[in-house]
């Protein structure tokens, strides 16, 4: 079984890819399919990692809003044709900052702490 720590640092590195190709802008975005595919396929390894941590974990960090990560991902797998892309690329502006800042100082804590998992 992955410790938390990795699972986080899961999120960490999707988020990072995300990033690379959202560097090229909304109208990338936009227009281009592979970037639509890539960025919706990071999110859903954010969401199912983030699923992975847990119940018990989440109460433990309710900072960081796991269950709209989970629904995004639930959103995405389940409802591919109805996903509404100006949403996805809100998300990626909006939310992926923030998240990608919480979940490094979770981090940064966790290892303070000594956590092992």
């Amino acid at each position: 079984m992955r410790k938390p720590q990795e699972r986080l640092k899961d999120i960490l590195d999707a988020i990072a890819k995300i990033e690379r190709y959202a560097a090229r802008g909304q109208e990338a975005f936009e227009q281009e399919e592979l970037i639509q595919t890539w960025v919706l396929y990071h999110i859903q390894l954010i969401g199912e990692a983030a699923a992975r941590l847990g119940k018990a974990f989440h109460e433990s960090h309710p900072e960081i809003p796991w269950a709209q990560i989970v629904a995004m991902r639930n959103v995405v797998v389940h409802e591919y044709f109805g996903v509404d892309l100006l949403e996805v690329w809100r998300t990626v502006e909006r939310d992926l900052p923030v998240l990608k800042h919480q979940i490094e100082a979770l981090v940064k804590r966790l290892e303070e702490l000594g956590y092992g998992g």
